[in-house]
């Protein structure tokens, strides 16, 4: 959906309005960017089910050596790029790039090389507000108050004036969140009235925000773009959520799909400014549709290769890396734990007590021993 939105909507590779260039195609994937929206309403659900019986390190773990091993090749190749072919964005300077490679850029105010980079941001305030709920235990209970809590942040934020709330509650996106996680719930145990309650609100909410969201991607023609498609595509998302969540697509085992998942996020990472240079290079000379579908079929091959040749073997280091430091962190906090109890100081305090709890004890048995009077 994005990269549909992307590569036919914006004018950005080909020099014009791509609705010149195929007006059925452009209607259909000018709401596209409501794949990011999908896309958190499934993160929700998936990192709830990830967590589950996790301890936080284990979390942190899986989280990292996911995103960060295609996220690096996606920085360093589009950097590259932009920097070797400059036609349609020119790369920032050197110390953009190496912020960039940390996902923090837009914490500490520096622009991202690819646009696209900017819902990662979120996913990462996702992972840290439900980390509580991982370093606490994941149950039933404890997601369904981060739920409501969550949800109350959000429906406050913007009546609190707190940048700090606001920055945290990430209001537009949070209802996607929320209901994954409320999905979940109901696939792993049953659906219930409160669940059910919990997806309403937050569909009602997110309902609220396909506005904005519509300004913000369309800009200047939201005036005349209807809005109903955009609040259907949110109705089919929920929809087909809530049909995973009630088991309709438990039998649908196609091994490909196994694969087709794990190309998404590379693709995702990789398509937009590769992209359009591709297409401000080759389109004097290459029919449009051919191109387009060339250029699908080119990503789809690339992001192959960095699942296969980076992900994998990459992610794995990672996780093995991560894994023998949290094992020598917890070593070294129980030896230090063990070495403060058998301090000299500990020692003479327990020694202190001891002395102190036997001559207690002398004293009753010698009182006990007293006559009657």
């Amino acid at each position: 959906m994005v990269l549909g939105y992307h590569y036919i909507t914006l004018r950005d590779g080909w020099g014009n309005d791509p609705h010149a260039f195929s007006p059925t195609l452009y209607h259909a994937a000018e709401f596209g960017w409501l794949g990011v929206e999908v896309f958190f309403l499934i993160s929700g659900f998936v990192i709830c089910m990830s967590a589950w019986g996790r301890s936080l390190g284990d979390f942190v773990k899986s989280r990292v050596s996911r995103l960060y091993p295609a996220y690096w090749v996606g920085v360093l190749l589009t950097a590259a790029v932009l920097m070797i072919w400059p036609h349609v964005r020119r790369a920032d300077n050197l110390e953009t790039v190496l912020t960039n490679l940390s996902m923090l850029q837009q914490g500490v105010g520096v622009s991202d090389i690819d646009d696209v980079y900017w819902s990662l941001f979120l996913e990462l305030k996702f992972y840290l507000l439900f980390a509580i709920v991982v370093y606490r235990g994941v149950t039933y209970r404890r997601c369904v108050l981060f739920c409501g809590l969550w949800t109350v942040a959000g429906v406050v934020a913007l009546k609190a004036n707190s940048n700090f709330l606001s920055v945290w509650a990430i209001a537009p996106y949070s209802p996607y969140f929320i209901s994954g996680i409320a999905f979940y719930l109901m696939y792993r145990y049953k659906p219930t009235l409160l669940l059910w309650a919990i997806v309403a609100v937050e569909f009602l909410l997110a309902q609220h925000y396909v506005r904005g969201r519509l300004i913000m991607n369309v800009g200047a023609k939201a005036s005349m773009a209807h809005g109903w498609p955009a609040r259907l595509g949110v109705i089919l998302a929920f929809a087909i959520m809530a049909a995973i969540a009630l088991g309709v697509f438990d039998k649908v085992q196609w091994r490909w799909l196994v694969t087709a998942g794990s190309l998404t996020y590379p693709l995702y990472l990789l398509h937009m400014y590769i992209g359009f240079t591709l297409i401000d290079i080759l389109r004097n000379h290459v029919p449009a549709p051919v191109l387009l579908l060339g250029l699908i079929a080119f990503m789809l091959l690339l992001s192959w290769g960095v699942h296969r040749l980076v992900e994998r073997p990459l992610g794995r280091w990672l996780r093995n890396g991560i894994q023998k430091g949290l094992q020598e962190m917890r070593r070294n906090s129980k030896s230090q734990d063990a070495s403060e109890c058998a301090s000299p100081t500990s020692r003479a305090t327990g020694n202190h007590l001891a002395d102190g709890g036997t001559r207690a004890s002398e004293d009753r048995r010698v009182g006990s021993q007293r006559p009657a009077r």
